[in-house]
């Protein structure tokens, strides 16, 4: 079986694994990038999200052999004036409880705002819905959305 290539974190990655191996555990385990977590393992909680070609995924779902050829960006590669946004209104409004399931809510907050720089409360609420935290810190997250368009404006 030739190896499975993709672009992570924008550099070539070329992965000798079977095809059907989750991208999270791909990601995880033989690239070494831990940021992105397990939660579920059933495409429910968001803890896993990763980007795959600039969309949000749920990284424990994705078969690697399905995303041969695509760019791949994890927690720890997101990177850009909305990123930097994000991360800033997070730690601005305290945003982290626990944390763990922070890198999925920041990965699905940076995709909904390179679509839509200006949410409403509804858009947040859609593009976040796959995201469970336990902590119940949707209050802070969706003001940190907002906090974070608004720095975009500038």
């Amino acid at each position: 079986m030739p190896p499975i290539k993709l672009t992570l974190n924008g550099k070539p990655w070329s992965v000798d694994a079977d095809p059907d191996m989750p991208l999270l555990w791909a990601v995880r385990e033989i690239a070494g990038k831990t940021g992105s977590k397990f939660g579920c393992g059933a495409a429910q909680c968001g803890a896993c999200t990763m980007h795959v070609d600039g969309q949000p995924v749920r990284a424990c779902s994705t078969p690697i052999g399905s995303i041969a050829g695509s760019k791949v960006t994890t927690i720890e590669g997101i990177e850009g004036k909305v990123a930097r946004a994000v991360q800033d209104a997070w730690v601005k409004l305290d945003v982290v409880q626990c944390g763990y399931c922070q890198s999925g809510q920041i990965m699905s907050a940076v995709a909904l705002l390179t679509d839509n720089a200006k949410p409403t409360d509804q858009d947040i609420d859609s593009a976040m819905s796959g995201n469970l935290c336990r902590c119940s810190t949707y209050v802070r997250i969706r003001a940190a959305i907002h906090e974070a368009a608004k720095a975009l404006e500038i």
